[in-house]
């Protein structure tokens, strides 16, 4: 049952009607080319691609998600929302190979890096991994907001949804999908943080919220004992995670590339850096205010994962439940649409034109769109699947990556700064990688049934897992590629930094200043400061 007012509903509506006004307005425009549908002509500037970078990467699962965990388990998790440094090193490191090397998609830079088979590989890996979990959970997760802030039922929700975001991305292409996507950021921000501070004001301020919970809900160092996230896995594990997710998945690249130049795209990557901050704050928070509310008895919270739609229902009043609703459907279309396209994407220009090199611009951007509606049905037809999925495995499902990323952020990170990888040595780390990831998965589900090596195999914490597939994956790499031939230069020209010539990084230096140094200086200090604070050293001390 919806627990929105009149008011709040015209908020919803109000919501709707301008993200149909930016659709229509960006579909009239002109896409008659490949660049012009799938990277929006490459015309972007830096506030655009930077609020798209945001709202692409927080889903409703990512919010309801969040303040479950803060709530339930404390900000242990909160190693993966501090990422912005790692979208930094996405601007700083990345970017410029990525803008040089004019690619549509990252398996096609593993192609000019490496071999046309590197390519394959990750093409099809990537659909798949979008189209069996990021779309058909996005979509679980939206229907089921839709059903608890809105009160319409799971199917209404969940076809509404495909149906009005597919509509968009289809005819629009990436430029209505990044425009609608810079409103969803800020609806979804202003939404949150009014309900954190609302929070806050609740319980007496931030020192109360302190005093009221204990330690261990504060740290983010949990000891090494600590069964699920021992401090010392999951602050390298994390961010291993977070180089394969910000600066190797297409559906978070393909912003950047959209960018008029590399100074657009860097300086993007800057302003998604500022406000990869907020989440932290803004979903976690409300977790350990609800938390609080609940342990004192001022609200009841059945189960974990209601600690952000409770708080919402509880704290704000009729209109600005309206702002955070129209938020969390901000998140829900957002995350849905960019996966949309960064699938339209890779099967058009890593799949089609691949195998049918002589297509048109007209065909592509054709193929484009009906690739995108048979992924809007696809999700469709995974509903019956996800409506029915156990809790178990909707969790299982968000430490996936954790087995699937090591071997694609080995081979991009060795691919640019080791000039001696060859396209042998990365085939073969992802190739062996990705089956011994595959492995832990089918293992794990059947941990019950095993014992000796292969149990340990199967049940060795998840974070260490992915650090120790991530060094055999750059053993492998690096020991495959000394025992066979060096790659040709013209080959690494312009795609490592040992390679790039003189008259590139001139370019590149002219792209950025002290201003850009220093904005990003004070996101790692922001940074550091935040892990000594929520540290054994600091308030959990």
């Amino acid at each position: 049952m919806s627990f929105l007012g009149t008011l709040d509903w015209l908020v919803v509506v109000l919501y709707f009607i301008v993200i149909g006004a930016i659709s229509v307005w960006s579909i009239k425009r002109k896409k008659n080319s490949a660049s012009e549908y799938f990277l929006a002509s490459r015309n972007l500037g830096w506030f655009v691609i930077g609020a798209s970078i945001l709202a692409s990467n927080v889903g409703s699962e990512h919010i309801v998600g969040l303040a479950g965990t803060a709530a339930k388990s404390g900000l242990a998790m909160g190693h993966y929302e501090l990422h912005s440094w790692i979208v930094l090193i996405l601007g700083w490191v990345f970017v410029p190979f990525y803008m040089r090397s004019r690619v549509f998609t990252m398996p096609e830079f593993l192609e000019r890096r490496y071999n046309e088979k590197a390519r394959w590989l990750l093409s099809i890996v990537q659909l798949l991994s979008y189209i069996i979990a990021k779309v058909s959970v996005t979509i679980y997760a939206g229907a089921v907001v839709f059903n608890s802030f809105l009160g319409i039922d799971f199917w209404t929700g969940a076809i509404i949804l495909i149906v009005i975001t597919g509509l968009y991305t289809i005819f629009g292409g990436l430029h209505a999908v990044m425009y609608t996507e810079t409103l969803q950021a800020i609806v979804l921000l202003v939404g949150s943080i009014i309900l954190t501070i609302s929070g806050l004001v609740e319980i007496g301020g931030w020192n109360n919220l302190v005093n009221s919970i204990s330690k261990d809900h504060l740290n983010m160092f949990l000891p090494l004992s600590d069964p699920n996230f021992p401090w010392l896995g999951i602050l390298f594990a994390s961010p291993i995670v977070g180089l394969w997710y910000w600066c190797t998945d297409q559906h978070i690249v393909q912003r950047c590339l959209a960018g008029r130049d590399e100074k657009q795209a860097r300086r993007g990557t800057l302003f998604a850096a500022y406000l990869k901050l907020f989440p932290f704050f803004i979903f976690m928070i409300p977790g350990l205010i609800a938390y609080v509310l609940a342990s004192t008895g001022k609200i009841q919270l059945p189960q974990s994962d209601q600690a952000f739609p409770v708080l919402v229902k509880t704290l704000l009043p009729v209109g600005i439940r309206g702002i955070l609703a129209g938020g969390i459907l901000a998140a829900l279309m957002s995350s849905l649409a960019a996966v949309y396209n960064a699938c339209s994407t890779l099967f058009t220009m890593d799949i089609y034109r691949k195998v049918k090199p002589s297509s048109s611009e007209k065909e592509l951007v054709r193929v484009g769109r009906i690739t995108t509606a048979a992924v809007v049905i696809l999700g469709m037809v995974w509903i019956p699947l996800m409506k029915g999925i156990s809790d178990v495995l909707y969790q299982y499902l968000q430490s996936v990556q954790s087995y699937l990323a090591p071997p694609i952020a080995a081979v991009f990170l060795l691919g640019v700064f080791s000039k001696r990888i060859n396209g042998k040595g990365a085939f073969s780390a992802m190739v062996v990688g990705f089956i011994i990831g595959i492995a832990r998965i089918v293992l794990e589900l059947n941990r019950h049934s095993l014992s000796g090596i292969l149990y340990t195999f199967a049940t060795v914490n998840f974070l260490y897992f992915c650090i120790f597939l991530f060094l055999f994956s750059i053993a492998l790499m690096v020991i495959v590629s000394l025992l066979t031939e060096k790659p040709s230069e013209e080959q690494l020209n312009g795609l490592t930094f040992a390679t790039t010539v003189s008259a590139d990084k001139a370019k590149s230096r002219a792209s950025w200043n002290k201003f850009d140094v220093i904005m990003s200086a004070m996101v790692f200090i922001f940074i550091i400061a935040a892990f000594l604070y929520f540290s054994p050293f600091g308030v959990a001390k």
